[in-house]
């Protein structure tokens, strides 16, 4: 009996073929759009949301969520050894997807459409990926599968807040997802980064770690995040910001060696912890100067998810298509740069330059464009094409 026709398309063989493809074309339209928005007024319905809203949620729900589900399927297949969706399941998944992104931008289909179909989406994904670490007992893994979780769950008390169910909903549903995400990407660099620099480089290196650190951070990181979501506290989230910038650049300088500048793959992601990092010490200045406040955000955002994502999708996309993860395209490292440089103009000119913030945020949002289309134009053959033996 022949195989089922969607089996025998490479790009639906494994997770992060269809989700990193269909991310990253997604970050330059929907950049594109809120530039058309910022830089010329254009007039988009949203789904009734306002113009701002409907941006943070993308970029956290659409763009970011989909990186997620690309990366927690593809490696949680290695971490098991068990297959996870393929074939018909995964196209229905990114169907899932596609639904509640395209629902934001037809008439008459907006919120009815989009919170049902995310809603599904980020439950059949947690199913996804919690089965085969349940089946192999790999309990190790749970924190990921509940912070992965605990991002669905904030979608759904957003939809609820704009359903008018929740009366904080939109808040707190927007910035759970957020600083989760965060919080995913330091577990998951904690684990990955002193392991691809030890590994990554010709010479033998000796990188710092510290398990009092690691539970320090961790347990600051919960509190912070409880503090400046559903408190009002300022001081206090300011104030554990402050302590994190200071574990986190005790981190980053315990796995610093000169040898990550020859590997574009080590360099992007150690300075996207390292904007991670400034961004918590952005975030405690801004108790003092609210000027600094969105900066810290974008930090976080352009630089910290942004640049960690791109460079991990550059990786993965090589490493599991049988290529070499020493050699990304030529020009790769150009666009890993050009979202680097997005993230400096996004963060530092406006507070520096205030009387030419519409340009810089026009620059930065070009340069993201750029940089992403990049990707999409290099990577669509490797991710569409049976991987090399």
């Amino acid at each position: 009996m022949s195989k089922p026709m969607v089996l025998s398309i490479p790009l639906f063989s494994l997770g992060f073929r269809p989700f990193f493809l269909a991310a990253t074309g997604y970050a330059v339209f929907a950049m594109s759009v809120w530039f058309g928005v910022f830089a010329f007024g254009l007039q988009a319905g949203f789904a009734g949301l306002q113009a701002t809203i409907w941006h943070a949620h993308e970029m956290v729900y659409g763009y970011t969520l989909a990186v997620i589900a690309g990366f927690l399927l593809t490696a949680v297949s290695n971490w098991t050894g068990l297959q996870t969706l393929r074939g018909t399941p995964l196209l229905l998944l990114l169907l899932l997807w596609l639904t509640a992104r395209a629902a934001f931008y037809v008439p008459n289909l907006g919120i009815a459409w989009s919170a049902p179909a995310d809603t599904l989406f980020c439950l059949y994904l947690v199913i996804a990926v919690t089965v085969p670490i349940v089946r192999k007992r790999q309990w190790q893994q749970i924190g990921i599968i509940a912070k992965l979780a605990l991002i669905g769950t904030g979608n759904l008390v957003f939809y609820l807040g704009v359903l008018g169910y929740l009366e904080h909903g939109v808040r707190w549903g927007l910035y759970t997802g957020f600083y989760l995400v965060i919080g995913l990407i330091l577990a998951m660099s904690r684990r990955l980064i002193p392991f691809f620099i030890e590994r990554g480089l010709d010479e033998p290196v000796a990188l710092r770690n510290s398990g009092r650190v690691d539970i320090a951070a961790l347990v600051l990181f919960l509190v912070f995040f409880v503090a400046e979501v559903f408190s009002d506290n300022r001081a206090l989230a300011a104030a554990l910001a402050g302590a994190l910038f200071a574990l986190h650049a005790y981190r980053l300088a315990g796995w610093y060696t000169p040898g990550i500048w020859r590997r574009p793959l080590l360099w992007s992601l150690y300075l996207a912890y390292l904007f991670i990092t400034a961004g918590f010490l952005l975030f405690a200045a801004g108790l003092w100067l609210d000027s600094l406040r969105l900066p810290a955000l974008h930090a976080f955002a352009v630089g910290g998810i942004g640049v960690m994502t791109l460079s991990m999708m550059t990786r993965v996309s090589l490493g599991h298509t049988g290529r070499s993860i020493h050699e990304p395209p030529r020009l790769m490292p150009w666009f890993l740069l050009l979202l680097l440089v997005a993230a400096l103009v996004r963060v530092l000119l406006p507070p520096l330059l205030p009387e030419f913030y519409n340009r810089w945020i026009e620059l930065s949002q070009l340069l993201w464009i750029i940089a992403f289309a990049g990707f999409v134009a290099l990577y669509t053959p490797i991710l569409t094409r049976a991987s090399r033996p």
